[in-house]
């Protein structure tokens, strides 16, 4: 498999560890459900990259969950975060969103999808730690105007678009400046809801 997804890792970095760019993430480590679901979603037009879609275009639905399982089992050390350049007054209105929502906005905490250490949640949510602060910008800009989304119901493009320009900038620079903890791994299980805090659905898709 190592041979089968040299064309991966030529933009994702060597053993998927991401590019240097900022804008193709890291692969290595996802949940094995969240690659699954994103390769499809590239093939079926869900979300919209050009080199990806004809990548991805001629393989069989079992196949993208090889190579999704693949790079899920690369267990691979991250580099330390960037510092922020941002005022403290942004990152703490960053730190507030991810860990506690806006209520009054009704927009979700990062944290109760994403999981409390933010590693992801398997087997179908992704960790945000360890990602570039453009790559976040760019995907919440995508699910803002719906060039990326998900099968219904579409719970981070609602999310996205309830989140104002500023609020995006706040929460991507709190996210791209934090270091991993000891354990990069998702978590077997959602967080307890936070108070008041309403259910999310999400759709997905069937795993073959």
């Amino acid at each position: 498999m190592a041979q089968r997804t040299l064309a991966c890792v030529a933009c994702h970095g060597k053993e998927g560890r991401a590019a240097s760019d900022g804008y193709y993430p890291r692969i290595a480590g996802k949940p094995a459900g969240y690659l699954y679901h994103q390769l499809l979603n590239f093939r079926d037009n869900r979300r919209h990259y050009g080199l990806m879609t004809q990548m991805v275009d001629p393989l069989s639905d079992t196949y993208l969950m090889e190579i999704a399982q693949y790079f899920a089992a690369l267990d691979l050390p991250y580099p330390a975060p960037q510092p922020a350049k941002e005022s403290a007054a942004v990152l703490r209105r960053g730190q507030q969103l991810v860990s506690q929502g806006d209520p009054i906005r009704q927009i979700p905490a990062c944290a109760q999808c994403h999981g409390t250490a933010l590693t992801g949640v398997a087997p179908n949510i992704p960790g945000l730690l360890g990602l570039p602060r453009d790559y976040l910008n760019a995907q919440l800009g995508a699910w803002r105007t719906g060039q990326r989304r998900a099968h219904a119901p579409d719970c981070m493009g609602d999310v996205a678009r309830k989140l104002p320009p500023e609020d995006v900038s706040a929460v991507t620079a709190w996210l791209a400046a934090q270091p991993l903890p000891a354990d990069t791994h998702a978590v077997a299980a959602l967080p307890a809801p936070l108070p008041g805090a309403k259910a999310i659905v999400c759709g997905s898709a069937p795993t073959p």
